[in-house]
């Protein structure tokens, strides 16, 4: 490589950081303020504010809230041995659905079939990271799957809060 040659990493604007803040302390209230005990954690809406992270923030901020806001409220609710499984699964989890419903479109909404195809596969990812990491983290696979069927309830509220939420937003005059 010559001295003129450089590697370019992408910018990052002080606005993309400012909101992807703003969007991770959204998604540690929406997951840290509503617990409902489930089996292995509890329920929350955190999951519907990863979503509408992803779809109003972007998708470098909308992974970033979720898999931060996701770990902090682990830490501050008192389950920090989730810490490491939440980064990595909200990560992917944002990923996914950016990948699916938002990307690509020219007009996406959260009320489209398209983003609750996305919404559920990236739950449904969720559910199945969470019961893996339950078997490993308590040594039984019993164990981690006792938390199923919660995940499945609270997902389904979750994609429920967030196409009504961004639907809300957009007859608000709230746009991508």
């Amino acid at each position: 490589m010559s001295k003129t040659e450089t590697f370019a990493a992408p910018r990052i604007s002080a606005k993309e950081i400012c909101v992807a803040g703003v969007m991770a302390a959204f998604v540690f209230i929406a997951t840290l303020v509503p617990q409902i005990p489930i089996p292995l954690g509890y329920a929350h809406l955190g999951d519907g504010a990863i979503f509408l992270a992803v779809f109003f923030a972007g998708r470098r901020a909308g992974i970033f809230a979720g898999a931060f806001g996701s770990a902090l409220a682990d830490l501050a609710g008192g389950f920090p041995v989730w810490i490491l499984p939440t980064l990595i699964i909200k990560a992917v989890m944002a990923e996914m659905f950016f990948r699916v419903a938002v990307e690509g479109q020219t007009s996406p909404s959260l009320l489209k079939p398209r983003a609750i195809f996305g919404m559920t596969a990236a739950c449904l990812f969720m559910t199945a990271g969470y019961a893996l990491s339950g078997a490993v983290l308590y040594d039984s696979l019993a164990l981690g799957l006792s938390s199923v069927p919660g995940l499945l309830v609270k997902s389904a509220v979750n994609i429920a809060a967030a196409a009504l939420a961004g639907g809300a937003l957009g007859r608000a005059g709230l746009s991508r």
